[in-house]
């Protein structure tokens, strides 16, 4: 009688054992497995999605992989504001990653290659009228020829200086280098600011410098302002180049490979962040849902 009491007082204990083991885990797991996880979350970085546009344009039959509407855009800006969304732009990253400032919820940017006048007729009023920063790359060059010639046709021409100038000076647009005059696709000749077949590394690197920097002196001079970032034209990129552009003082640069950014604060993630072509023809919920900006 006594051996059966003592074997079941023995379960009896075994049992609050591993009922007490149990709890003792379970705590441990939510002390510190959870904070593991958010350490790693911190640690893989903030996403910051990128969206690339080019023209804007209401003729249909010119919307395709590089035009889209003036009610595509609006329809874009509406979903990314609907859904939590804010538009940061290069200097707000800068700031991010220096620890000089924190970012928004939900970080999107919006940038524009090239630097048509139709971004003046048709993105900078709708940046004001949903609060959204945009960031346009022109083209030094034709900005030049149409300052000079002062034509102003959302079909073809480019932004003048004036423009320009008034677009920096309402704070929603931030202007970045997207070359001065190496945005060429020649057969047989240079792609973008890539380099030649033939040109040698010295050769390679003053010719990149010496139109980098003429841009940089062209948005100086007119408006006071000198780009961060330097925009890859067609988004090649040639194996010396990164390195030229950072000694150049660039602090960030845009690459066309599609795909999310993850920030933390170190400087070089800012460095080939990569965005999403933005075509016409899907609606914005299907173009967004898609890339994962939900």
């Amino acid at each position: 009688m006594f051996l059966s009491f003592s074997i079941n007082k023995r379960g009896f204990w075994a049992i609050c054992a591993a009922f007490l083991t149990g709890v003792l885990l379970g705590l441990v797991r939510m002390n510190f497995s959870q904070p593991a996880a958010v350490d790693a979350a911190v640690q893989e970085g903030i996403p910051v999605p990128v969206i690339m546009y080019h023209s804007i344009l209401k003729d249909e039959s010119r919307q395709g992989k590089y035009v889209i509407s003036p009610s595509e855009l609006e329809s874009d800006m509406k979903y990314l504001r609907d859904h939590g969304y804010t538009a940061v732009t290069v200097r707000d990253l800068i700031a991010y990653v220096n620890d000089e400032g924190d970012l928004p919820e939900k970080p999107v940017m919006l940038t524009f290659d090239d630097g048509y006048y139709n971004n003046y007729l048709y993105a900078y009023p709708l940046a004001e009228k949903y609060g959204m920063k945009i960031i346009i790359a022109p083209i030094g060059y034709y900005t030049d020829v149409f300052s000079e010639t002062g034509e102003e046709n959302g079909n073809y021409s480019h932004l003048t200086w004036d423009r320009i100038r008034e677009m920096q000076e309402s704070g929603l647009v931030e202007f970045q280098n997207h070359s001065y005059n190496m945005h060429a696709s020649e057969k047989g000749g240079r792609m973008g600011t890539r380099q030649m077949d033939g040109e040698d590394l010295q050769t390679y690197t003053e010719n990149l410098t010496d139109d980098l920097q003429m841009m940089q002196r062209k948005m100086t001079e007119n408006t006071g302002y000198t780009p961060d970032a330097f925009v890859y034209p067609f988004g090649l990129i040639s194996k010396s180049e990164p390195e030229i552009i950072k000694r150049l003082g660039f602090q960030c640069t845009f690459t066309c490979e599609e795909r999310m950014n993850y920030l933390t604060r170190d400087p070089e993630k800012l460095f080939d962040l990569g965005r999403y072509l933005r075509p016409s023809g899907r609606s914005s919920d299907a173009y967004f849902r898609n890339i994962g900006v939900e």
